[in-house]
């Protein structure tokens, strides 16, 4: 009688198909957030507005801005995430904005994933610098390399909130740049890593914990994404948040949030992070910190750096001797007063033989014509230039 009522109440879906769907499938982005930069007053707002029997401030930000928890979940598995510890770094928490969306749609499932675990989860730990859609924070201060020193006021939260209960995993929720591929091809559109716990990069019990649920991602991303599922550098970091968490005992888990071919404003990026996060949790749920599987892990690719935006090829230059050459650019990201999405501002990052990196854009300057103000495309500037037939 209550599957026949809940199929009654659904409109969108058919509730009997819906039950064999999986997450992908029931993906749905949350509509109050369709742009890569988050505003985070309306992030305030939101949450306040709509979770807010759900949500906690656990602190405030150098700027003096609000830093939410919210906890959901009535299981015994205990989970931690956080995101935006980079400003500009929006995928992780459009991430678990859509992660509630789409649950909400599927409440069978989201009733057997949060009966499991406690999922606490810090949106924007770095409001500051999420607001300037900057790195760090309104003290210039790295969060990710501040954690001996405590220089920043908000590594602080988190180190508290760490401290608070005893923990199972946590997520540290990152994104990289578009420069890194799986396999000098394919973008590394997510990558993962379980964090080395010393110089040694010893495989403990900690990082097979997390090399475990990574290896579970893995399987389900690699037939959406073929190809486009990396593995970060476990180089230790001796002052970085997750390399010190794991190495005093709680299993950390790295996402990465990285290119997707002609979509800079990564929505795709988006779709397959929530992704990941759902399975993440699926499957801490399932392993409930066994480390059956973790030599999966071991088959990820590692990271390449193999890639600029665009790279302009055979490049005739304006000067007295014959000049030819390649030009790499990559973008940088922006935010811009009084508008709500962030611009990309191309920027010349190498100059001359360039044939050991690839473009995601390549031009063939061949017979063309260079037109700037400067002989010379000057490096780490603007790329004020066009080629011209």
């Amino acid at each position: 009688m209550l599957t026949n009522i809940f199929c009654l109440k659904i409109s969108k879906f058919d509730s009997c198909k819906l039950s064999r769907m999986n997450f992908e499938q029931l993906y749905s982005p949350n509509p109050n957030f369709s742009n890569r930069y988050i505003s985070p007053e309306k992030l305030f707002s939101y949450l306040q507005t709509n979770l807010s029997d759900y949500v906690q401030e656990i602190g405030r930000s150098y700027l003096d801005k609000p830093i939410y928890q919210l906890s959901i979940g009535t299981g015994t598995i205990n989970v931690l995430a956080w995101s935006q510890m980079h400003g500009n770094e929006s995928n992780a928490s459009h991430a678990m904005l859509d992660l509630l969306e789409t649950l909400d749609k599927a409440p069978e499932m989201k009733e057997d994933l949060f009966s499991k675990i406690r999922f606490d989860f810090i949106f924007m730990l770095n409001p500051d610098g999420s607001e300037r859609w900057t790195r760090l924070n309104a003290a210039d201060i790295d969060l990710n390399r501040d954690f001996h020193n405590e220089s920043s006021t908000e590594i602080k939260f988190l180190k508290k909130a760490v401290a608070s209960k005893k923990y199972d995993y946590a997520l540290n929720l990152h994104e990289q740049r578009t420069i890194f591929t799986t396999d000098g091809i394919h973008p590394a559109t997510l990558s993962f890593l379980a964090p080395s716990e010393n110089e040694e990069r010893t495989i403990t019990d900690n990082r097979k914990k997390c090399m475990a649920v990574i290896g579970k991602i893995y399987d389900h991303l690699k037939e959406l994404i073929p190809d486009q599922i990396g593995r970060y550098s476990d180089e230790f970091y001796p002052t970085s948040t997750g390399d010190n968490f794991i190495k005093a005992g709680m299993p950390t888990i790295l996402f990465e949030g990285g290119h997707f071919v002609d979509d800079y404003t990564r929505t795709g990026t988006r779709k397959y992070y929530t992704v990941a996060l759902y399975y993440a949790l699926k499957a801490i749920t399932e392993l409930n910190s066994d480390t059956e599987g973790w030599e999966k892990y071991l088959e990820i690719p590692e990271n390449q750096e193999t890639h600029y935006d665009i790279i302009y090829r055979n490049v005739k230059l304006n000067t007295d001797h014959e000049c030819i050459l390649d030009v790499a650019v990559q973008y940088r990201e922006i935010i811009e007063e009084g508008k709500d999405e962030i611009s990309f501002v191309p920027f010349v990052m190498e100059v001359g033989d360039v044939k050991k990196r690839k473009g995601w854009l390549e031009i063939d300057c061949t017979g063309k014509k260079f037109v700037a103000a400067t002989k010379y495309p000057k490096l780490d500037a603007p790329a004020e230039f066009t080629i011209e037939d």
